[in-house]
């Protein structure tokens, strides 16, 4: 993790050196997540999220930004309206730590602190790493999944993946440098272990730890009927997850002598 925010901050010297403007601004919204808990609302918001980051305007159409949100996504099978979901009874909790270097595009002329170009729609791509511990709730205590190997991989999951974040927004110079902004972005993951759930049931037998072996197959804790018979499906096969953050950013553009106007 350390050689890759290294990397970013390197990478983003000469954008730092050259730009015309600068901009800093903060994030608040929802965060939601679409998983092997969840593989049919791809608008769920359920927790909170914020952030923090610093952009380079280079002209009223581009920029570059070094970008970082936090926030708190879940997945419960008790709360589908699925049967099959609910007899399997999986559960999870995390927190996002993400670390993004991103470049937006404006479809419109947006310049900020002048009397004119003040409202735009715009994309943004990138690419970064992303923090994660999923946990699970069991007999009232938070218990770290990743340690437990809950499907019996070869060896844990890393705590940090790649992601790479891509959406669009609106955004709306309302009052001389300060912008006020909408977005919605998704997160493609290079892991399929945000939520703990990714392949086929291990065999129970096999676990040494008995607190592993009860997270891994949950479905007999209410009804006493356990249904994860070793190698049928548990997650839902698919190679990554998915987070997404919506919400409002309040940013404020500070305009060189040597502006882009």
């Amino acid at each position: 993790m350390r050689k890759f925010l290294l990397a970013i901050l390197f990478a983003a010297i000469p954008f730092i050196l050259f730009a015309q403007t600068w901009e800093v601004g903060g994030f608040a919204g929802g965060a939601g997540y679409m998983g092997d808990l969840n593989q049919h609302n791809p608008a769920q918001l359920n927790n909170l999220a914020g952030g923090v980051y610093v952009q380079r305007n280079f002209n009223p159409y581009f920029a570059v930004k070094l970008n970082y949100l936090t926030g708190h996504i879940s997945g419960a099978d008790s709360t589908s309206n699925i049967q099959q979901f609910r007899d399997r009874n999986l559960s999870f909790h995390t927190t996002l730590n993400e670390l993004t270097f991103m470049a937006e595009l404006n479809f419109m002329r947006y310049t900020p602190g002048a009397d004119k170009d003040h409202f735009t729609p715009f994309i943004f791509l990138g690419a970064g790493a992303v923090n994660y511990i999923p946990q699970a709730t069991y007999l009232g205590v938070d218990y770290n999944l990743r340690e437990l190997q809950t499907e019996q991989q070869a060896k844990a999951y890393p705590y940090n993946a790649l992601t790479i974040p891509y959406g669009a927004g609106v955004k709306y110079n309302f009052s001389g440098n300060w912008n006020i902004m909408v977005s919605a972005g998704y997160r493609y993951v290079r892991s399929d272990y945000l939520d703990d759930v990714s392949g086929s049931y291990p065999d129970r037998t096999k676990f040494t730890n008995p607190l592993a072996a009860a997270l891994s197959d949950r479905s007999g804790e209410r009804t006493g009927v356990y249904i994860g018979n070793p190698g049928t499906q548990r997650g839902d096969y698919r190679g990554h997850d998915t987070y997404l953050f919506v919400g409002f950013t309040l940013s404020f553009t500070f305009v060189t002598a040597n502006c882009y106007y």
